[in-house]
C-alpha cells in the first residue's frame, strides 16, 4: 500500500513527533513485536461491538503505524492514517468517512485513543467498507472500557518485559559472580542465624569437606574448625553480633587447610538482633606456608651469618698471623672468603636446604684445575649435605685445592688429584689423594692452611678430619654424619 502519511495536516505531524509521546512508545518496547493473541482478541471485540469488518489495536510511531492486534486483516505495518489522526485529536473519539488517508478498500472507521503514562501512544480502531455509524452512548462507554483494557494490557506487558529483562540480567550477574568466585577460589556463604542454616557455594563446601548436596548447618562448620582456633572464631562472631564490626578470622580446619574468613551482618530485627550474615572464605594455606618458610629461612640465615662472621674473623686473624705481607694476606684471605661466599650462594639458591656434594666439589676444586686437563678424578654417588657440613667441607676442599695448586699435584704438568667418597651407616667418608706432584719434603712447613683443614668441621658433631703429607703426595680423609639419603 502506498504511504498516505504525506496527506496528514502539519498539526497532526507535530503531535506525532512530540518527544514525550515517542519516549512513552519506546519504553513499551513493543514496536515490531510478533503477533500477540491478547491484542488480537481485543481487536475482535472492538470490531464486534460496532459490527465492523476490521478491528485493530494500533501503535502510532513517528512515520508509520504498527498493529499490535488485528482482526479481519493481515498487514500489520501501515502508513500513517486514521490512528494517527485519533492520536493527534483532542476528542474522545474520531469518526471518519471516506477518509483519503485510509485504504481504498475501507471507506470509514472509528477510533478511540489509547493512553500510556498520560501520552496518546495509539488507537483502538473499528474499520469497515460500509459507513461506520456514530456509536451510541453505551457503545462509546464500552469502547472506552476496551481502550482502558488496551492501556492496562500494554502496561502489564511492559512490566513483564522489564521483569524478564531484570531477571535475565540478574541471572547473568549471578553467573558472573559465580565465575568470579570460582576463578578466585573464593567460598561464599549466607548464614540464617535464627535457624542456623548455611547457604554456600561448592568451593565453600570443599573447604570444609562438607557433603556436596546435603543442607548445611552452622554446627557442621564449627565442628570442622580445629579446636585451638574455635575461641578466636567465637570471639570474633560475638564482636560482630554485639558491636556491628565486620567479622574477620584466620583458622585451620580438619583438612589442615588455613582459611581466612570475612563476614558482615546484613539484617537485624527490631531489637537489633542479627538475622542474616553473609561472607566469604579464602584458602590461604599456601600463603601461610610461604610465610612460615620465609621466617624459617630468615632465622636460618641469621644463624648462618653469625657463624660465618665468627669464622671469617678467625680466618682473618690466623691468615694475617701467618702472612704479614699485605699482598700475600689479601690473596690468601680473599680465596678463603670466596670459598665461604660460593658455599653461601649455593645454599641460597637452594633455600638453605643443603648442597649436592658433586656441586660442592666442582665449585671449590675446579677453579684450581687447569682447563682442558683431565687431572681431577671424582668418584661417588651424589648426596645432599646439610648447611653446616657443606660450609665446613667447602673450606676443607678449598684449602686442599689451593695448596695443591701452589705446592702439590696441581702445580706440575703431570700431577693428579683423586676424590672419592662413600656413605656408610649415616656417615660420609671422603678421601683426597694427590699423586705426580713435587716431593713433599720440598714444601713449606705446616701452616694455618693445614690446621684449618683439620679444624674446619669442629662444629659438626661426630666429624673427623685426618690430614697427612707423605712423600707421594697429600692424603686427607673427612668423615662426617649426614642425613639418610635413601629418598634421593
Amino acid at each position: 500500500m502506498a504511504n498516505q502519511g504525506a496527506r496528514l495536516p502539519q498539526g497532526v505531524r507535530e503531535r506525532l513527533l512530540d518527544p514525550g509521546r515517542l519516549q512513552a512508545i519506546a519504553r513499551l518496547g513493543l514496536s515490531g513485536c510478533p503477533d500477540d493473541g491478547d491484542f488480537d482478541r481485543l481487536s475482535r471485540l472492538t470490531a464486534g461491538l460496532l459490527s465492523a469488518g476490521t478491528g485493530a489495536v494500533v501503535l502510532v510511531e513517528a512515520e508509520s503505524e504498527w498493529c499490535l492486534g488485528l482482526f479481519g486483516r493481515t498487514d500489520r505495518r501501515q502508513p500513517l492514517g486514521l490512528a494517527a489522526r485519533v492520536v493527534a485529536s483532542e476528542a474522545p473519539f474520531l469518526l471518519a468517512a471516506d477518509d483519503p488517508a485510509m485504504a481504498s478498500s475501507l471507506t470509514s472507521g472509528l477510533g478511540v485513543p489509547i493512553l500510556v503514562d498520560g501520552q496518546r501512544v495509539g488507537a483502538l480502531l473499528a474499520l469497515d467498507a460500509a459507513a461506520v455509524t456514530l456509536p451510541t452512548p453505551d457503545q462509546l462507554a464500552q469502547l472506552g472500557d476496551l481502550s482502558a483494557m488496551a492501556t492496562a494490557l500494554l502496561e502489564l506487558k511492559r512490566e513483564a518485559r522489564v521483569r524478564a529483562e531484570t531477571a535475565a540480567e540478574l541471572i547473568r550477574e549471578e553467573w558472573r559472580h559465580a565465575l568470579t568466585l570460582e576463578a578466585g577460589h573464593v567460598g561464599s556463604w549466607v548464614w540464617d542465624i535464627p535457624t542456623g542454616a548455611i547457604t554456600c557455594n561448592d568451593i565453600f563446601r570443599r573447604m570444609f569437606r562438607l557433603d556436596p548436596i546435603a543442607p548445611v548447618h552452622v554446627d557442621a562448620l564449627f565442628a570442622a574448625i580445629q579446636p585451638d582456633f574455635l575461641p578466636e572464631v567465637e570471639d570474633g562472631l560475638s564482636h560482630t553480633f554485639e558491636d556491628g564490626v565486620d567479622f574477620a578470622a584466620e583458622f585451620r580446619v580438619v583438612t589442615d587447610c588455613w582459611l581466612s574468613s570475612r563476614g558482615r551482618v546484613y539484617q537485624r530485627n527490631a531489637e537489633g538482633r542479627p538475622l542474616v550474615m553473609m561472607g566469604i572464605a579464602i584458602d590461604i594455606t599456601e600463603a601461610r606456608e610461604a610465610a612460615d618458610h620465609t621466617r624459617h629461612l630468615l632465622l636460618e640465615l641469621n644463624h648462618r651469618v653469625k657463624n660465618t662472621l665468627a669464622m671469617t674473623q678467625s680466618i682473618a686473624r690466623q691468615t694475617l698471623r701467618q702472612n704479614p705481607d699485605p699482598q700475600v694476606f689479601i690473596d690468601t684471605f680473599s680465596g678463603r672468603i670466596r670459598t665461604l661466599a660460593d658455599a653461601h650462594e649455593l645454599l641460597a639458591d637452594r633455600d638453605w636446604a643443603g648442597i649436592g656434594l658433586v656441586d660442592l666439589v666442582h665449585s671449590q676444586v675446579m677453579p684450581y684445575v687447569p682447563l682442558g686437563c683431565e687431572r681431577l678424578q671424582i668418584e661417588g654417588d651424589d648426596m645432599q649435605l646439610p648447611p653446616d657440613q657443606a660450609l665446613g667441607l667447602g673450606i676443607v676442599l678449598h684449602e686442599l685445592a689451593s695448596n695443591a695448586a701452589r705446592y702439590g699435584a696441581l702445580s706440575t704438568a703431570g700431577g693428579m688429584v683423586r676424590i672419592d667418597w662413600s656413605l656408610d651407616a649415616g656417615k660420609l667418608r671422603l678421601d683426597w689423594r694427590e699423586s705426580g706432584g713435587p716431593p713433599v719434603a720440598a714444601r713449606p712447613v705446616r701452616g694455618f692452611g693445614s690446621r684449618l683443614i683439620e679444624r674446619s668441621l669442629d662444629k659438626v658433631l661426630g666429624s673427623t678430619v685426618w690430614f697427612e703429607m707423605p712423600k707421594t703426595g697429600v692424603v686427607a680423609q673427612v668423615v662426617l654424619p649426614v642425613a639418610d639419603q635413601s629418598g634421593l
